[in-house]
């Protein structure tokens, strides 16, 4: 008896393997979590707070680094500061303390919209695309197979300077320069690749039995597709999704390259805040910090279909 119940499987980890792989992860997910915690900090402190040596971890929240990053303003005398009576706002009366006056909005805002609507424009095509290609791929007998989807895999294999003088002479051709079509179909080529790939995986888990179940009970390869293979794949197209959207919202060298005005995004716009000095270090911190909150949500809201999504075929009954 005192033998049976000491047993343990041999594939279960014991109690200490359990603490020791908790202890390890915990620390690793802190060290990770650090830089983004001081990014968030900084975004609430002063210009002097944020360059002081030694850093600060204990400082008075200020607003200053998000109303610099939404605003544009100009440095004026004191004469003319009193001149202009009380400040109306919170944000002037948050400027005048340093000798300035508001001129106007900032082009963030604008650039924020760009990377949202090309972000998500690009991801949600190459989803839809990669999804027809790789069910085509997994379920008919396409010739070449093989070396179709060697050739789409090694698009992904270029780093984007190699490329970034011919897509440029094409895009000028075209009249796609600096346009958000332009941006939205140029991250979609470049994430196919990676769509086709992992969604094929998933659509080669599902059983053909389930779709020749529906067509005999009189369903169309179309309407068993829809109906039957969608939901089945749902975890990897959720998965899918999120590498995709995660690669064209943090495009950096496409974005400096091919866009400087109507279609620039947030990357290459929020590390050219100038503040008085130089660089407005709580301005860029206010930027990256709101940069990043659309895709930690969309990451967040889809968790459970990722975490399957990863897992998805690991396991076969």
């Amino acid at each position: 008896m005192n033998a049976a119940t000491q047993a343990h499987s041999v594939v279960a980890p014991t109690p200490l393997a359990r603490r020791v792989a908790a202890t390890i992860v915990i620390a690793y997910a802190l060290i990770t979590m650090i830089p983004l915690a001081w990014i968030v900090m900084t975004s609430f402190k002063s210009p002097p707070d944020s360059i002081a040596y030694p850093p600060k971890v204990l400082f008075t929240p200020s607003l200053e680094g998000y109303c610099n990053l939404f605003t544009t303003r100009s440095r004026q005398t004191p004469e003319y500061i009193e001149s202009l009576g009380p400040a109306e706002t919170w944000y002037d009366d948050l400027v005048r303390q340093r000798n300035m006056v508001i001129t106007g909005p900032s082009r963030f805002a604008d650039r924020y919209m760009n990377s949202i609507v090309i972000g998500f424009g690009s991801t949600f095509l190459a989803v839809f695309l990669g999804t027809l290609a790789a069910y085509g791929f997994s379920r008919f007998k396409v010739p070449l197979k093989d070396d179709l989807l060697f050739f789409i895999l090694s698009t992904r294999m270029m780093p984007p300077i190699a490329v970034a003088i011919p897509i440029y002479l094409m895009f000028r051709t075209l009249g796609l320069s600096d346009t958000a079509l332009g941006m939205i179909l140029l991250y979609t080529a470049v994430n196919i690749s990676l769509a086709v790939w992992l969604l094929k995986g998933f659509m080669d888990e599902i059983p053909a039995e389930y779709e020749e179940a529906a067509v005999v009970d009189g369903y169309s390869r179309l309407q068993a597709f829809w109906k039957v293979v969608l939901p089945q794949a749902r975890a990897g197209i959720a998965a899918t999704a999120i590498f995709c959207l995660i690669f064209a919202w943090n495009e950096y060298a496409f974005a400096l390259l091919l866009t400087s005005g109507e279609a620039q995004t947030a990357p290459p716009f929020i590390p050219i805040i100038i503040g008085e000095g130089g660089l407005d270090w709580p301005a860029v911190a206010a930027g990256t910090t709101l940069f990043l909150v659309p895709i930690v949500v969309f990451t967040v809201l889809l968790r459970n279909q990722l975490l399957r999504g990863i897992t998805f075929g690991a396991v076969r009954k």
